[in-house]
């Protein structure tokens, strides 16, 4: 199994997006390289950050993108060169248009009224369709992605509205699906959180500094307090004169990413209220209490499963341990190995701890089953190593259908739980038993936040 296997085995996100305005023309490239190295967990193909002085020439963009992680694409002579005291990144993992460097963002344009550079989370499901009727009047795409779509919709309608907030709301209008923007002009941060809250979007500050990011996580990374998250439908426009609010986006029904509490977020996120970490211990208590079972010990798929297997455990009132040790110099790319070498590549990547599993009956706990490869060869290592029993609980529900919106659920003939049972697929990785998260405990989770599950239930929000 290679290395690239086990990766595709796993959701991954769309993106992650940053944005900082500092008034005092202090440099933000700095903050921004800082932000984006908190968010590497949401997009590892490429990097990229775009500044502009608002004490300069107007509409002056310096940027720089390139594929690679966060610390690949940017070195200190690089971020010298990246002059502005307002600016915008992005990491990227691409689920609409090729993994290309011309994909890459922020995407910078120069059109009619100025400059404008763009950033952004999720996926447009009617993109295709806009993205045709523009090529029908002449415009041509340098990318394949969604987001140059927003971007040449802003820039359209920028011309015949007062400000650009008009322009991105008469934009966001035409768009469906979710998505969270960082939008710079060259006097303004502006961000956007589609209509549903699909797409998370919080806002920091720092001194008379503000910020947007995708995560919490990314505004302690540089020393900022986290303010509140930008709410569904909320156009924020950051400028000299401080933080003004458009809600004319906002509606009254809600769909909350429900795979940001289960995996996507950084475990010392805060989302929409609730904390990543606690949502993810109530995860691993309903599981307990839905599949208990007779076992030893209680350990989780590193890293994901940890902080459910911590909540099982201490709702069975068994002992939790770690099982695995995780080798976290084996990034996206390696020297490519014979096929010996291939077949045993989850070795690489996880060692059995055999001295912990040797006769012990076991309780493992996952995020998520997508193609149901990785946790066999888990249980299958588990098993050489001396474990008597492996029995998994899932922190979520089977994945039976795909997401639209920016989450890399792929289609259906690839997840095997749209196909097989859950004794078949007990039986398919090798388990003594398999239980999943009920749809219904989901709320253990989050409690009353409208959740969008669409990947579980088939009822998609948009």
């Amino acid at each position: 199994m290679s290395i690239q296997a086990l990766e595709n085995d796993k959701l991954k996100e769309a993106c992650g997006v940053f944005g900082i305005f500092n008034p005092d023309g202090s440099a933000a490239a700095p903050s921004i390289y800082y932000g984006l190295c908190a968010l590497q967990h949401r997009g590892q193909e490429a990097a990229g950050i775009a500044v502009c002085d608002t004490f300069g020439p107007r509409g002056n963009v310096s940027s720089h993108k390139a594929m690679g992680l966060v610390s690949e694409v940017f070195h200190p002579d690089t971020l010298s060169l990246l002059h502005g005291n307002i600016g915008i990144g992005h990491v990227r993992y691409s689920t609409t248009g090729a993994s290309i460097p011309e994909n890459a963002q922020p995407l910078v344009l120069n059109y009619l009224k100025g400059t404008l550079a763009l950033a952004h989370n999720g996926n447009i499901t009617n993109a295709d369709e806009i993205r045709a009727q523009m090529e029908e009047n002449g415009a041509i795409f340098h990318t394949t992605t969604d987001s140059e779509v927003i971007a040449y919709c802003i820039a359209r309608e920028r011309p015949h509205v007062k400000c650009v907030e008009d322009a991105i709301f008469e934009t966001a209008g035409k768009i469906k699906g979710g998505y969270a923007l960082v939008v710079m002009s060259p006097r303004k941060l502006i961000g956007v959180r589609d209509p549903f809250g699909l797409k998370p979007l919080c806002l920091g500050k720092r001194n008379d500094s503000y910020i947007l990011a995708s995560e919490s996580c990314a505004l302690t990374a540089v020393d900022a307090e986290f303010v509140r998250d930008i709410n569904p439908g909320e156009i924020i426009t950051i400028d000299k004169n401080g933080i003004h609010s458009d809600y004319r986006l906002t509606q009254e029904k809600h769909a909350h990413c429900i795979f940001e509490y289960i995996y996507f977020a950084r475990l010392d996120s805060r989302m929409d209220k609730i904390n990543i970490y606690d949502a993810r211990i109530r995860a691993g208590w309903a599981l307990a209490n839905s599949y208990p079972v007779e076992a030893d010990l209680v350990t989780g798929v590193p890293d994901s499963g940890l902080a459910a297997a911590m909540g099982y455990a201490q709702a069975a009132g068994l002992p939790f341990a770690l099982a695995f040790h995780k080798n976290s110099y084996v990034g996206r790319t390696f020297i490519k190995p014979t096929q010996r070498e291939r077949e045993s590549a989850v070795h690489l990547k996880l060692s059995v701890l055999e001295s912990v599993v040797k006769g012990k009956r076991l309780v493992l706990i996952d995020d998520s089953i997508v193609r149901g490869t990785t946790i066999a060869n888990l249980i299958s290592m588990l098993r050489k190593a001396g474990a008597k029993e492996v029995h998994v609980r899932i922190s979520s529900p089977p994945f039976l259908y795909p997401c639209y919106y920016g989450t890399d659920v792929p289609s259906n003939d690839q997840l095997i739980a749209s196909s097989h049972t859950a004794k078949q697929i007990c039986a398919q990785i090798g388990a003594d038993s398999l239980g999943y998260m009920k749809l219904e405990d989901l709320k253990q989770m989050t409690g009353d936040l409208p959740l969008c599950k669409a990947c579980f239930d088939n009822h998609y929000p948009v």
